[in-house]
């Protein structure tokens, strides 16, 4: 299924963007962050370390499912399937756009 997405996130959940750290810059601010597993990752070489070593360590699939705005985000719905446990799982992609790049993102389920 196709659904319209804001450019930058849908750079983001190109399949290939995970390897290509310039795929990234497309996207995120320099100066964006990314909330997942707990854990705060800050600029655009922290979220290109993350989303690298999440792709080897995981070896995940993301399938974006519907979208909304909800509080001046895009939040987008999506299944999520890899090498980890309870895969696959339906996880909330919340994503703050500052011009034409994410500014934020937040993963949660």
């Amino acid at each position: 299924m196709v659904i319209p997405l804001p450019r930058p996130i849908e750079i983001y959940f190109a399949p290939d963007t995970a390897r290509d750290p310039e795929a990234l810059a497309t996207c995120f601010a320099t100066d964006a962050t990314v909330q997942d597993e707990g854990r705060t990752h800050a600029g655009l070489a922290a979220i290109t370390a993350w989303k690298i070593e999440g792709r080897r360590k995981y070896e995940y699939t993301v399938e974006p499912l519907q979208a909304a705005q909800r509080g001046g985000k895009t939040v987008v719905t999506a299944r999520v399937a890899g090498n980890f446990p309870g895969s696959p799982v339906t996880l909330a992609f919340s994503f703050a756009l500052r011009r034409d790049r994410i500014a934020s993102l937040e993963i949660h389920s």
